[in-house]
């Protein structure tokens, strides 16, 4: 039996990098969220408010797929 591992849909990305992908400082990234509630929400390793927030990138190509789906509609 092979051990199971993710793939690249189930990959992290550091919310630092979503901010540069998208174009966005930290705090419209923050915004963005609040007004859009279809944004992936981010996954943190600790319950400290400084603990670094990862985003799935599967989730982050399907909300962006749909935002182009709904400007093309």
């Amino acid at each position: 039996m092979h051990p199971t591992h993710p793939t690249i849909d189930q990959a992290l990305i550091p919310q630092t990098e979503v901010c540069k992908a998208i174009g966005q400082t930290r705090s419209g990234l923050d915004k963005l969220r609040k007004k859009d509630p279809t944004f992936p929400k981010p996954i943190k390793f600790s319950n400290s408010r400084q603990a670094t927030a990862y985003y799935v990138i599967a989730e982050l190509n399907d909300w962006l797929a749909a935002k182009i789906k709904e400007r093309d509609a």
